[in-house]
């Protein structure tokens, strides 16, 4: 029998209000197409619960009729992840009201959020607490921390704090039959069997969906040192990663790097951008330092390593920020590259992740692959080299040679992601899945990981109810069919 869906939208407004379920084209087209407008869904409804038991008594209501659910918090997906498909059969569960700050156990480091505060609403809630929550990213503004802990999200601070399934410590789920699991538990050591959160982190809404967390804290940081440096090729940026490393500890915080095609590109596109350094260099990297007391001596320290990397060949020039603003300066070379991207045009992006030894590799292999092929490409490099994860983008200098290069795009895909594969890295560092690599991961993943990524699946989510067609492949799905007709990707985004 198929669902009646006025009946279902009737059972739902009952639930949370008739304000909060959307049902009209106008409403729900917010809802309904991802951040870089690739993905373009329909839904029987937006459901806008307010509380963990109207999340509890949704899910119920549509396990009842038979009716898929979208989770969904700021709809900051790169992948499509959070866009309902094109059936109009599912409800879109959105999280947006569900902003409460629970607790803040300041002698434990633990903040209880719920899944629709705002990443900027946690930290500021830690800096309240004259503490840090480090997960930093461009979308912070908009994105939610249950969208962050459903992909797993990276961000600028991997290196020193890990990534967002290292800051948590407990989860709250509701599970795809309504009931809900109360994981919210502040103990960094619970030895008593499967660790279940980190199932729900990084699923994607596939098993569950996420309605709170208990977050790590950390000590607020007072002291920073900032520093943009030329390096000759990817190789020394890597041993320079090594000795800063290794001598000054964990207060390496961030350390970027970034091609000469990035730079270049932010330098023609975003106004007021200046290079730091006098001549230009093929790499640069961008290196901060941290550390929790106030008045560290974190440039001098950084100057000196600086210094010492010089002598050995590692760095050919420096810049290191005098004043906040400077620093500010600096990073926002960084986090405009993928803004410049988009004035610049179209571009086929990458999201990869291989051991940091082996960045160089990747990098000179993937340039002389790509470039025997298509001999005029341009080759945007950037990321978080310090956790091994780039993000390699591709297109022609001109634009009007770009449409057939886009055109290409599966051909691109299969050059780099079967050399990430090789050199044992990961297609998808921290974007996730989504609906854009969902049927291409069944070429990287063992048929053993693909069984048993099914057989969580069946036991969490055995009518397939919860965010379908995200993440797991069909079972009989091509290991090429993920290479044809892949949307371009094209828009914005790193």
């Amino acid at each position: 029998m198929r669902p009646d869906p006025s009946a279902l939208r009737a059972r739902l407004r009952a639930i949370v209000g008739p304000a909060n379920v959307l049902d009209s084209a106008q409403d729900m087209a917010a809802h309904l197409s991802d951040w870089r407008g690739r993905y373009h869904g329909e839904a029987l409804a937006v459901v806008r619960p307010g509380d963990t038991a109207e999340v509890s008594a949704v899910v119920a209501a549509c396990a009842a009729a038979g009716v898929a659910m979208v989770p969904q918090g700021g709809n900051t997906s790169l992948c499509g992840g959070a866009t309902p498909l094109g059936d109009g059969r599912a409800v879109v569960v959105s999280l947006t009201r569900m902003q409460r700050i629970r607790a803040l156990d300041a002698e434990n480091d633990t903040l209880t959020v719920e899944a629709g505060c705002t990443l900027a609403q946690v930290q500021a809630a830690a800096v309240a607490a004259d503490r840090l929550f480090p997960l930093a990213l461009a979308s912070e503004g908009s994105c939610m921390i249950g969208g962050n802990l459903s992909t797993n999200a990276g961000g600028v601070q991997v290196l020193r704090y890990g990534n967002t399934r290292d800051l948590v410590l407990g989860l709250e789920v509701v599970l795809a039959d309504g009931r809900v699991w109360d994981g919210l538990r502040g103990l960094r050591k619970d030895n008593t069997g499967y660790d279940l959160k980190q199932l729900f982190i990084g699923a994607e809404g596939t098993l569950g969906i996420i309605t709170a967390a208990v977050l790590k804290l950390f000590p607020a940081i007072r002291s920073r040192a900032t520093a943009w440096a030329a390096v000759p090729d990817p190789q020394a940026a890597v041993r320079l990663l090594g000795r800063l490393r290794a001598e000054c500890g964990d207060r390496v915080s961030a350390f970027e790097i970034v091609g000469r095609a990035a730079l270049d590109l932010v330098l023609r596109h975003i106004p007021g951008a200046r290079d730091p350094l006098a001549d230009a260099a093929p790499w640069a990297v961008l290196v901060e330092l941290g550390d929790p007391g106030l008045g560290a001596p974190l440039a001098e320290q950084l100057e000196e390593a600086l210094a010492t990397a010089a002598d050995l060949g590692l760095v050919t020039d420096a810049a290191i920020a005098a004043s906040g603003s400077q620093a500010q300066a600096l990073w926002a070379l960084r986090e405009n590259i993928s803004e410049a991207q988009r004035i610049e045009g179209v571009s086929i992006k990458h999201d990869v992740s291989v051991p940091v030894s082996r960045i160089p590799e990747f990098l000179e292999c993937a340039g002389a692959a790509l470039r025997q092929r298509w001999p005029d490409v341009r080759i945007v490099a950037f990321g978080h080299i310090g956790d091994g994860n780039l993000h390699y983008n591709l297109s022609k200098p001109e634009a009007g040679d770009n449409a057939s290069f886009i055109a290409s795009t599966p051909e691109v895909n299969r050059v780099v992601h079967d050399l990430v594969h090789t050199l044992g890295g990961s297609i998808s560092a921290e974007h996730g899945l989504g609906q854009l690599k969902r049927e291409e991961i069944a070429r990287y993943k063992s048929p053993l990981e693909l069984e048993l990524m099914r057989s969580i699946k069946q036991a969490l989510d055995p009518r397939a109810l919860m965010n379908p067609g995200k993440v797991l492949p069909p079972a009989c799905a091509d290991p090429d069919e993920g290479l044809k007709g892949i949307p371009d990707n094209t828009i914005t985004g790193p």
